[in-house]
């Protein structure tokens, strides 16, 4: 696809978003199944859900631009998701794994929010109101999500983790 107007490059980021979030659909269980913690398992379990709501909008607003997502890949996600299934098969206490995992996860939502902020950017400049509200409500999602994640690694996963040292 030629980017020779916003709106291409609108299109184009909506495409990425939509690579990332379907890559994501497939990932998430595995981080879910990989995560010791009831609490960090359950936010993978709760993000999926929202990931295919997320998913939902990203096709609502292609609908509107008659525009095809598919037939890209956001190589950005695959990396991230390659790293986080790096540290999976690692050999590795329950505690130390979940704390990586829970810094895996906020690499992709880092990833998201920069993501979703272009795209919602975008749209608000080209007049896009609809796909600005819908960009942006995924675009709170995805920050709630870290912010969750920060509060649970803060809280009770990383003193876990660090527990795991002190016994050494």
């Amino acid at each position: 696809m030629k980017l020779e107007t916003l709106k291409d490059l609108f299109i184009h980021e909506l495409k990425d978003l939509y690579s990332a979030e379907t890559q994501l659909l497939k990932a998430l269980p595995k981080m879910a199944k990989a995560a010791t913690n009831a609490d960090l398992k359950a936010g993978f379990e709760e993000h999926l859900e929202q990931t295919k709501t997320h998913v939902e909008r990203l096709k609502k607003i292609a609908t509107d631009y008659d525009c095809k997502l598919s037939g890209h890949q956001c190589k950005a996600m695959a990396g991230l998701i390659e790293e986080g299934g790096d540290l999976i098969s690692q050999d590795a206490d329950d505690a130390v794994r979940d704390a990586g995992l829970i810094g895996a996860a906020q690499r992709v939502e880092h990833y998201e929010i920069a993501a979703y902020g272009t795209a919602c950017a975008l749209a608000n400049c080209l007049g896009y109101e609809e796909s600005a509200e819908l960009l942006g409500a995924t675009l709170e999602e995805e920050k709630e999500t870290d912010e969750k994640l920060t509060e649970l690694a803060e809280s009770v996963i990383n003193a876990e983790a660090a527990a795991v040292d002190a016994s050494e």
